[in-house]
């Protein structure tokens, strides 16, 4: 082999086939999760769609899916987890702003790390490569 073709067989191996099975659902989930910031109710079917499709299409597909479902599952734990706080700092003798001073800085928070994942796991799915590391807790 020439060494061109060499290097040239490097970069293709990161890149995968734009045709490939489960491209077009994992699409639509980051679609779906996006439109969760104004309407909640796509996020669980995003999620929904996310576990029907897990295994039924291209591996480097099924990270994206794995990345998509972990990001829900985070998302719901975050959210229960600061519910409970909140609902905490309220009862507690605390002036009533700290409590909805953490509401509006969690909220904040975890709509920053919400798109950025979904950005994060769009320009992967658009370049046509898996995430590498779906099961974290951050970017992949």
């Amino acid at each position: 082999m020439q060494p061109s073709t060499i290097e040239h067989s490097k970069v293709g191996s990161s890149r995968q086939d734009k045709d490939a099975p489960g491209r077009g659902a994992a699409v639509i989930i980051y679609g779906l999760y996006l439109g969760a910031i104004m309407s909640v109710v796509t996020l669980p079917l995003g999620a929904l769609l996310a576990h029907y499709k897990l295994g039924r299409g291209a591996a480097w597909v099924d990270s994206h899916l794995r990345f998509q479902i972990m990001t829900f599952w985070l998302m719901l734990l975050a959210s229960a987890l600061a519910l409970l706080v909140w609902q905490l700092l309220g009862r507690l003798a605390l002036p009533p702003m700290t409590a909805w001073a953490f509401g509006y800085l969690y909220i904040t928070a975890a709509i920053a790390w919400y798109i950025a994942r979904c950005g994060v796991g769009i320009h992967r799915l658009t370049s046509n490569e898996p995430v590498a590391r779906p099961r974290s807790l951050l970017f992949g």
